[in-house]
C-alpha cells in the first residue's frame, strides 16, 4: 500500500528538448531504488516503424525484444509523507485520449493525490544564465501559492500537456514544470535543464533530492558550451543579445529556428563529441 503517493511524469520526445525531462525521472528512480510497477501495453499506442522494438542479448545466447512503451516505477520514501509513482514514456504516435485514461485508471487505483508532469522546450534563451523554468497549476491558488512563473504559450501541445487535462477533468491536482532548454545548444544530455527540474520537484515534495553528479555536469556543460562559443564572434554576439534581453525582463519566446541556430548545430557536429556527452 503506496502512501499518499504523487505522480511524476515525462515522456521522450516533442515534451523533453535536450532529453532533460526523462533524466529527471531515471534520476529520481536510481537515487530512490525505484521498483517496477507495470508498464501499459505498447500495441495500439506506438507506430512500431517509428519506435523501433529492440533486440538484446541475455548471457550472450539467448535474444529478447524490449518494446517501446511506458513503464512506471515506486520509489517508496520513509522520510517523506509521501511515496511517489515514476512514469517514464515515450508520447505515443495514436490514440491518446485512450493513453491517458489508462495512466489515469493506475493512478486513481493507488489514489494519486497529486500528478507533477515534467517537460523542456526548445527557447531563446541564454545557456549562461540560470534556467528558467515555467509551470502551470490546476488552479490559481496553487499557482500563486508555489510562485508559478506562468507560461504564455498557445498553440500545439503534447502529451504532457494532454495528461495533465486529462488529470484536472478527472479531480486530481496536477502540476507540470518546463525547462527552457537554449534552443543553440539543444542536443542531450542537458543537466543543467534536468537539474532546475529536479529543484522544482523538491520544492513540491519538501524532501532533498539526491543529485550525485548533476551539479558537476551542469557547471561543466555550460563551461563547454562557453568555450565553444567564445570561437565564433557571430554566436558570441548571439548569446550577449539574449543576456542583455533576459536582463531587460523581456518576455521567453519560443525558438523560431532562427537560421544562426542551424548554423551553430552545424558548428558543433563539426567539433565532434557533443557537450557533457558520456556523462548521463
Amino acid at each position: 500500500m503506496l502512501r499518499n503517493p504523487v505522480m511524476v511524469a515525462a515522456f521522450e520526445g516533442w515534451n523533453d528538448a535536450g532529453d532533460a525531462a526523462t533524466a529527471a525521472v531515471e534520476q529520481l528512480g536510481l537515487t530512490w531504488d525505484a521498483t517496477a510497477l507495470t508498464e501499459l501495453d505498447p500495441e495500439g499506442f506506438y507506430d512500431f516503424q517509428v519506435s523501433r522494438p529492440t533486440v538484446r542479448l541475455i548471457d550472450g545466447v539467448t535474444r529478447t525484444i524490449d518494446w517501446p512503451t511506458t513503464r512506471l516505477s515506486v520509489c517508496r520514501l520513509p522520510d517523506s509523507p509521501s511515496d511517489v509513482i515514476l512514469v517514464h514514456g515515450i508520447e505515443p504516435n495514436f490514440r491518446w485520449r485512450a493513453f491517458c485514461d489508462e495512466l489515469l485508471k493506475i493512478a486513481i487505483e493507488h489514489q494519486v493525490a497529486t500528478v507533477i508532469g515534467l517537460g523542456a522546450l526548445l527557447a531563446d534563451v541564454p545557456h549562461t544564465r540560470p534556467i528558467q523554468v515555467t509551470g502551470s497549476a490546476h488552479d490559481e491558488a496553487t499557482a500563486a501559492r508555489l510562485g508559478l512563473t506562468r507560461s504564455r504559450y498557445e498553440g500545439p501541445t503534447g502529451i504532457s500537456g494532454v495528461f495533465q487535462d486529462a488529470c484536472v477533468q478527472a479531480g486530481i491536482p496536477s502540476l507540470s514544470f518546463w525547462a527552457s532548454v537554449p534552443h543553440y545548444v539543444s542536443q542531450a544530455p542537458s543537466p543543467k535543464a534536468t537539474l532546475a527540474l529536479l529543484h522544482r520537484v523538491e520544492e513540491i515534495l519538501d524532501i532533498e533530492v539526491p543529485l550525485g553528479s548533476l551539479p558537476q555536469q551542469a557547471d561543466e556543460w555550460e563551461t563547454e558550451v562557453s568555450q565553444i562559443a567564445s570561437e565564433d564572434e557571430e554566436i558570441s554576439e548571439y548569446i550577449r543579445a539574449l543576456e542583455e534581453r533576459e536582463e531587460a525582463d523581456e518576455p521567453l519566446q519560443p525558438a523560431s529556428g532562427e537560421s544562426i541556430a542551424a548554423e551553430f548545430e552545424r558548428y558543433l557536429r563539426r567539433r565532434g563529441p557533443r557537450p557533457g556527452e558520456g556523462r548521463r
